[in-house]
């Protein structure tokens, strides 16, 4: 976390020098050496993970120097707010006295003097060992779970796979991946399938690989070798091109060869592997264990993800750990489920959790391990962090504090995939890069952490991209406990006596979370918190904690310099403290909220503004001056907000991406022109003249918008007087559009082909009502790119279309289309179709499954979803 914060206080020094020079005329040398030793530090503490992180010394000097360069944050960022004072006040002159310059004197002489230790320390330490864990890893996975013959909860997956390993394509090599998070049991399945004696019949050779981080491709050939040749001596001092060519010749005079290769984490290791193949078109096969999505989708497109335990094989797995060949006693069978529920599905928790319980059979000590789950695992976090560590060290050091700094949010908390995103680049988390945006960069750690299995994937959008996401509490509590010692947070909870932990010194954290029911106890304390940075108040609940206009008051005063605030679950208030917040970088507030007052218009840094109304107003009024945001990149609204004009048009464009939601009368030219880098924007409300273009509110603004990208039009009228077209100026005003959302614009389906001249189109999704009548016949031709349909609540009876109006389409969803007889069959010639889901569309299950059949002709992988479950088999009858 050193790096962030060197980089937040290299920034602000940069905008002080840059913002009031006139203020600082005469000392801005001082400022400008403190600028270089910071920058010097920051080259320091960036190469940091090069030294030893076990070394005392090292973890000595890093806390040291975030203390210092704390010290020195607090110091700036106090003169960046008496700056704004000064010249609000309009006071002439400069405010910086004797005492300002000492102190930043004696910061300067201190942060030298910290660089010169880095420097010293630098040739101490031999870089990072990462050859320990993986092997220590392994180690327990064979201790703590093949003991047991049998294993609960893998016959289903095991089939599975075996099942692709003996069928698959029938002559060529094939790869099957296993992929699944730490301690989900990936060694265990490939050890069950490797000892299923149905393959005995299938394969001539079956062999076991085991490969981890400290592989050497020489090694996994001499391994493979082994199995061939009783001794391997002669083979010791050859290449790897002549282990290859030697095994690839074996292999060539026996029948169809199986390799299991567990635990892989490069694709260095596929591709060599490969090469031992001979291509005798016998149909080998390679299966693989692998943690990382990355990898096993290089592998193979389709790999198996191992599923969680359910509750019931959790239970079963309990019971078998604790008693054997035993049966649980009745009595304890009720907390014995329900110890097993909080196991989380994950085998390696359920057998650490059946290590406490081994031996007991009093249903109060079951209680009491029930009670303390946490507390259980932290007492083997040592031995279940191993298997997060593993691919924790993995990661750069950028992603691995974005993976801890996800431990802010309450256990089991549903995180949406773009509020982390933002809150990661408000915190200063993501470093910035010429070739990308920040919210690329960060969008990009965490499809890298789901795809390694550290953060579990809950939905997608229907682009693919993650909407939500959350920590398994293995991972969870593996954060909770890197971030404590990292500093990133702390958490604000009552302890066993009810009383509240103090805020920890200025010199450690700079995070605060609280859970709501701890709020007003923490503010009758009257926190003054002047070091803290972050205040986040998170709830799962949906009922919001009502705070006093006081309590607020107490909340502002307390964190005088914090960027980051999110408490949306409170019913917000402003107040005089709260316009005084010049630092904040992202807002996440709730409450009745009818208008956005001017004061907002002075937060300067502000990045994210996310505004939930309770309000029955139809729209929020925004008087502040968010033209003047310059840093502004997201406004998130959940009504319609009606924007301000410029009151400059010229100068610098706005910076902001993301519109959620307008009203279509703002929507005006200058507004449009002023953000002209936007790529999201939804618009919202009685959309007939912002169609027609009847005033400067229309739909021709559109033409301002050259990075639009994702485009919501939602009508609020329910009944229109006469029928609204599809304007034509549409097509030509929205080119770089790749996803499109139409609600109750009540278009004729007869215009619904027009949209195919939207040439970079990838997501069609039409809601309730978008478009009229009972029949679509699109033209031959058309939606070239398109690669998601999504049709809901439409009146349409008749679809005729084939795989020519939808070339490349992936994905056809269709919900509350209870009108519709069918689904086109010739879709089923589209080659890239693989899933399809109907939601309430029972009269066209019957057409859907003729498509899911011809795909399984053709050999082709296709995922049909039918809701509710009656509606299919209602269908088969």
């Amino acid at each position: 976390m050193a790096d962030a914060v060197v980089n937040f206080l290299v920034e602000n020094l940069l905008q002080l020098l840059s913002e009031n020079i006139d203020l600082i005329k005469g000392v801005e040398d001082e400022f400008i050496n403190l600028l270089e030793e910071v920058q010097h530090l920051k080259a320091f503490v960036d190469d940091g993970a090069k030294f030893h992180s076990e070394s005392s010394l090292w973890d000595e000097l890093v806390k040291h120097i975030q203390k210092m360069i704390h010290k020195a944050e607090d110091v700036i960022d106090k003169f960046l707010v008496q700056s704004k004072q000064h010249r609000e006040e309009k006071k002439v002159g400069r405010f910086f006295d004797a005492s300002h310059l000492e102190t930043i004197r004696a910061l300067t002489d201190e942060i030298k003097g910290i660089g010169e230790e880095v420097m010293n320390l630098r040739g101490s330490f031999p870089p990072r060992p990462v050859l320990e864990l993986p092997k220590r890893g392994h180690e327990i996975t064979q201790g703590l779970l093949f003991d047991n013959d049998e294993v609960v909860g893998y016959n289903e997956e095991a089939e599975k796979v075996i099942t692709r390993l003996v069928k698959g394509r029938e002559e060529s090599l094939d790869i099957i991946p296993v992929v699944g998070m730490p301690g989900l049991g990936k060694t265990i399945l490939a050890r069950k399938i490797y000892n299923d004696p149905k393959l005995s019949y299938e394969f001539h050779s079956i062999l076991w690989v085991y490969v981890g981080m400290e592989y050497k491709i020489k090694d996994i050939y001499l391994r493979i070798l082994k199995h061939f040749k009783n001794s391997i001596d002669e083979y010791l001092n050859e290449d790897e091109d002549t282990l290859a060519k030697v095994i690839c010749g074996f292999m060539s005079n026996g029948g169809r060869c199986l390799i299991v290769l567990d635990d892989v984490w490069e694709a260095n290791v596929i591709d060599h592997v490969k090469r031992v193949f001979p291509e005798n078109k016998k149909g080998h096969r390679i299966m693989m264990s692998t943690r990382n999505r990355y990898l096993a989708d290089y592998a193979n497109p389709d790999p198996h993800n191992l599923k969680f335990l359910t509750t019931e094989e959790s239970f079963e797995l309990l019971e078998k750990r604790v008693f054997g060949k035993g049966s649980c006693p009745d009595e304890l069978k009720d907390v014995g489920k329900r110890i097993a529920g909080l196991c989380s599905g994950v085998p390696l928790v359920v057998v650490v959790t059946a290590g406490a319980l081994a031996g007991s059979s009093n249903t109060t000590d079951w209680e009491i391990v029930e009670r303390n789950m946490a507390r259980l695992y932290s007492n083997y976090n040592r031995d279940l962090g191993v298997f997060v560590e593993m691919s924790y060290d993995r990661l750069p050091q950028e992603v691995q504090t974005c993976l801890s700094y996800c431990g802010i949010f309450p256990r089991d908390f549903d995180i949406p995939a773009w509020k982390l995103i933002r809150m990661w680049i408000a915190e200063g988390l993501i470093k910035p890069q010429q070739s990308h945006t920040l919210e690329e960069i960060a969008e990009h750690h965490l499809n890298d952490l789901v795809n390694r299995n550290l953060v579990i994937l809950l939905q997608k959008r229907s682009d693919g991209q993650i909407k939500t996401c959350r920590l398994h509490d293995m991972v969870y509590l593996f954060c909770r406990r890197k971030a404590a010692n990292k500093w990133l947070f702390q958490e604000i909870c009552t302890t066993a006596d009810n009383s509240l932990p103090s805020i920890q010194h200025p010199d450690t954290c700079r995070r605060l979370c609280i859970q709501p029911s701890t709020l007003n106890d923490f503010l009758s304390t009257k926190p003054n918190a002047e070091h803290v940075r972050s205040f986040y108040c998170f709830s799962s609940k949906q009922k919001q904690t009502e705070l006093s206009r006081n309590e607020i008051k107490l909340l502002h005063k307390a964190f005088p310099l914090m960027r980051v605030l999110d408490v949306e679950s409170l019913k917000f208030l402003f107040s005089k403290d709260f316009n005084q917040l010049f630092h904040l970088r992202y807002i996440a507030i709730s409450g009745d909220i009818k208008v956005l007052p001017p004061p907002f218009g002075d937060f300067w840094n502000l990045q994210t503004l996310i505004l939930n109304t309770s309000t029955s107003d139809p729209t929020l009024d925004v008087k502040a001056d968010i033209w003047n945001l310059l840093q502004l990149r997201h406004l998130h609204t959940n009504i319609p907000a009606k924007l301000p004009s410029p009151t400059i048009t010229t100068g610098k464009p706005s910076c902001l991406q993301t519109l959620s939601m307008v009203a279509p009368e703002s929507c005006k030219k200058d507004v449009l022109a002023k953000a002209c880098h936007l790529k999201k924007l939804s618009i919202r409300g009685q959309m007939e003249a912002f169609f027609e273009s009847r005033s400067g509110s229309g739909i021709s603004n559109l033409e301002e918008l050259k990075c639009l990208e994702h485009l919501k039009l939602l009508n609020d009228v329910l009944y229109m007087n006469k029928t609204v077209h599809l304007p034509a100026a549409f097509f030509r005003l929205v080119r770089t559009l790749k996803k499109l959302t139409l609600a109750n614009t009540r278009f004729a389906w007869s215009e619904a082909e027009k949209l195919a001249q939207l040439e970079s189109l990838e997501v069609l999704k039409l809601k309730e009502n978008a478009f009229m009548g009972d029949t679509w016949k699109p033209e031959v031709g058309g939606f070239s790119k398109l690669r998601v349909l999504w049709i809901e609540r439409a009146e349409l009876e008749t679809w005729e279309a084939s795989n020519l109006n939808y070339p490349i389409l992936r994905n056809l969803v269709l919900v509350y289309c209870d009108k519709l007889d069918a689904v086109p069959v010739e879709l089923a010639d589209i080659p890239n179709l693989c899933e399809m889901k109907l939601e309430n569309t029972i009269k066209a299950v019957k057409s859907a499954k003729d498509i899911l059949e011809l795909k399984k002709s053709k050999n082709i992988t296709f995922k049909l979803s039918i809701f509710p479950p009656e509606a299919e088999s209602n269908a088969t009858q």
